[in-house]
């Protein structure tokens, strides 16, 4: 029998903002085996996507001092395992809200089998968990309804574009009230061609307009989307084998600097390791205080 799913819920944001305490923002990790960001205010602590094992995302959260006890809830991208395999663990055992659209949920319940908090939102609305306002919007990517995300915080606002083969015109526009900005950077094209791991088919497909953004895509996104406000560029979704950091910050660097823009600092975050936490508002890293 066809499981039923939460009725849709919040479809508006009213969220009143306080900034009286440090919004600080972790990606725990991003790459092509597992993707996971841990969000922290005044009111609430979130993952964005738990694409990790349980064991691993429990330890990259130690590793900042924080446990999945004490999370309110899970925000998913869409339902690839790189994205979604520690939901099993962390949220079927912990009873942690997951917040998704409908088709992304029946994706992973399909997949896992087991019964999680659903907390279930339509493609393109907004919603508030605590004080955080959270916009969506659909990306183009080869999955059953993947979607970007605008975190709207007290000390400013953060674009999560982790999947998708293009930019569209909707994904600009929603995105570029970031302040901080995670952004997909998945190959070299040199690199990936050169590849001999990987079938034509693949190689087709990663270079889709539904499949990743290419060092030279994320460029051209970082460039249609910056703007004065913006402050960072974590560049995440690297693969291990068809790219390299450097080769993925210096692409984007360049574009920038050939339009002129000094003040958006470029960083590319790492698969095995946490990125120093952030202190949103602040102009550099920080780990947290003990």
């Amino acid at each position: 029998m066809k499981k039923s799913f939460p009725k849709e819920f919040a479809p508006v944001s009213t969220c009143f903002y306080d900034s009286r305490v440090p919004v600080k923002f972790t990606i725990l990790g991003s790459g092509s085996t597992g993707n996971c960001a841990y969000l922290e205010t005044d009111q609430v602590r979130l993952l964005i996507d738990a694409g990790f094992s349980g064991r691993q995302i429990r330890r990259r959260l130690a590793s900042i001092e924080r446990t999945p006890e004490l999370l309110n809830g899970i925000l998913i991208t869409h339902e690839h395992t790189d994205h979604t395999q520690g939901l099993k663990t962390i949220a079927a055992k912990l009873n942690i809200p997951v917040y998704c659209n409908r088709l992304t949920a029946e994706a992973i319940d399909s997949q896992f089998q087991t019964r999680l908090d659903y907390r279930v939102f339509a493609t393109g609305s907004s919603f508030d968990i605590g004080d955080v306002a959270i916009d969506t919007f659909s990306v183009p990517h080869d999955a059953y309804d993947p979607v970007g995300f605008l975190l709207r915080t007290t000390a400013g606002n953060i674009g999560f574009l982790t999947d998708l083969g293009h930019a569209t015109q909707l994904v600009v526009e929603r995105v570029r009230p970031a302040n901080y900005l995670v952004l997909e950077a998945n190959y070299d094209v040199h690199l990936l061609q050169a590849d001999t791991r990987r079938p034509w088919p693949t190689k087709q497909r990663i270079m889709s307009r539904h499949g990743h953004l290419s060092n030279d895509g994320a460029a051209t996104v970082a460039e249609q989307i910056v703007s004065d406000n913006l402050k960072a560029i974590f560049l995440g979704h690297l693969s291990q084998d068809c790219n390299r950091p450097e080769l993925a910050t210096d692409t984007v660097r360049k574009k920038l600097s050939a339009i002129g823009v000094t003040h958006v600092s470029v960083t590319a975050a790492e698969q095995h390791e946490p990125l120093p936490t952030l202190y949103l508002g602040h102009e550099s890293p920080a780990t947290l205080s003990k």
